[in-house]
């Protein structure tokens, strides 16, 4: 095969890696682009084109990390991964490691890894690497990798529960809560979550957002029970989606255009997290973006004039 034929046939393995790195679907696309110049550069064919092209991306993607630890410590209110809609990478042997390792819960706890600590992880414990192959992509020995590893899995275990393995179960539930939205029924909805079930929003400060996290089944379900009718009233339809491997929503305005996409952690027969990604920058590779503030003006506006 030829450079250009070899890179794209792993470009999908790329992507994936630099994106559960990085958490971020513009920056992941950027270090694959880099990979690619690096590859296309180089005046040798490496024994292992998946090797070199592995180790390339995931020093590049760590370096991008360290840098953008500086501004995640900045950012307003919670931080969340940009929503991946579908994941490039498909691998029958790995599947149960590749989604619950881009699911939301777990790529937040992959954040209080250090960078080194969370590459060897994602390489070794989701794609499977050898060692070796590890120790080359992260530039320490393979005793430091298998260290790495160890505290990585360690810190991992402890913070995550795994979710749901019958993905028809979490549709189905994820079905009867969007219904529930959609009519209004806070009951219907109080009974779909777990008694500490979080709400939480990421608008980084370019988008209306709660300023803190809703907790509480009751609580959760009277705010959605009350907010969304009067959304609907203004047009802002959901389609349901995958998002980040998980059951979840887009939210668009009467255009079309994107609102804010919505994921549901699901364990135990019960919804034990909402998180919603509202920042217009984290959106932008889904589609055309809405502008947020207008619509909740005018959300507010419907509410006023009806009394």
């Amino acid at each position: 095969m030829s450079k250009v034929e070899e890179f794209e046939e792993l470009r999908p393995l790329l992507f994936s890696i630099a994106y559960r790195i990085l958490g971020s679907v513009s920056e992941a696309e950027d270090a694959v682009q880099e990979t690619w110049l690096r590859f296309d550069g180089s005046s040798t064919r490496p024994t292992s084109t998946k090797a070199f092209l592995s180790a390339a991306v995931t020093r590049i993607s760590i370096d991008v990390l360290r840098s953008a630890r500086v501004r995640r410590e900045e950012y307003v209110g919670p931080w969340f991964p940009e929503p991946l809609l579908s994941d490039p990478y498909q691998d029958p042997a790995r599947s149960v490691e590749l989604a619950d390792s881009v699911s939301m819960a777990a790529l937040l706890l992959l954040e209080r890894l250090s960078p080194l600590e969370r590459a060897a992880f994602l390489l070794r414990e989701v794609f499977g690497f050898g060692f070796d192959e590890v120790a080359a992509a992260v530039g320490r020995s393979e005793a430091a990798c298998r260290q790495l590893v160890v505290r990585a899995r360690r810190h991992m275990e402890a913070g995550r529960p795994r979710f749901e393995a019958d993905r028809q179960e979490r549709q189905e539930l994820a079905k009867r809560f969007f219904d529930a939205l959609k009519n209004g029924d806070v009951g219907g909805l109080q009974n779909l979550l777990a008694a500490d079930v979080q709400l939480v929003g990421d608008g980084g400060g370019k988008a209306p957002q709660l300023a803190r996290a809703i907790i509480g089944a009751e609580n959760v379900a009277r705010l959605l029970g009350t907010v969304y009718p009067w959304m609907s009233r203004i047009e802002v339809t959901f389609e349901l989606h995958e998002v980040n491997g998980q059951p979840g929503a887009i939210f668009r305005d009467r255009d079309g255009k994107v609102i804010h996409t919505m994921a549901l952690d699901v364990l135990d027969g019960q919804i034990q997290a909402i998180r919603s990604v509202l920042n217009p920058d984290k959106l932008e590779h889904i589609g055309p973006v809405a502008d947020a503030w207008a619509i909740n003006r005018e959300l507010k506006q419907a509410r006023r004039q009806r009394g």
